[in-house]
């Protein structure tokens, strides 16, 4: 009996742990009219067959003033990402299309809205330097965080 015991908590605490890593496969994110993302950082894992990044913008105002989208790059990167987007305009939801430096991109979306992108997870490096951010004119100084990407 001891010894089904034994198995039984270390079969449950197998699946909590292959739950909490199937929690690193989706990052929920909030943008709103004050030009802020309700999370600095996310964590994901790069063994997730797939990435989801879903983005609610929980202002008002319209896309044309305050849109927003999510862009993953190296954090190196970002400026340069940032700075090249504004040349799509807002028919390319600010990213440059074809951007090598881009990990992955939502759609340009306004208050009230919801958006979300999926990507291969062996798109990122565990340990790699990421960061999310808005490429909307202006946004990416204020509205960004860091990707920290486990195994």
């Amino acid at each position: 009996m001891k010894l089904s015991r034994t198995f039984a908590t270390i079969a449950l605490l197998s699946a909590a742990g292959m739950a909490q890593a199937a929690g690193n496969c989706t990052v929920s994110l909030k943008g709103d009219d004050a030009m802020k993302f309700d999370l600095k950082e996310a964590t994901v894992s790069a063994s997730c067959p797939t990435i989801t990044i879903e983005l609610t913008h929980s202002g008002k105002l319209p896309v044309t003033a305050m849109g927003h989208n999510i862009v993953v790059s190296k954090t190196a990167d970002l400026a340069a990402v940032a700075r090249d987007g504004m040349k799509a305009g807002a028919a390319g939801a600010y990213v440059q299309a074809g951007d090598a430096r881009v990990v992955a991109h939502t759609s340009l979306i306004g208050g009230g809205q919801k958006t979300k992108i999926t990507f291969p997870g062996k798109k990122l490096t565990a340990g790699g330097d990421y960061s999310f951010f808005c490429s909307f004119p202006g946004h990416s100084t204020l509205m960004k965080g860091k990707l920290v990407v486990t195994k």
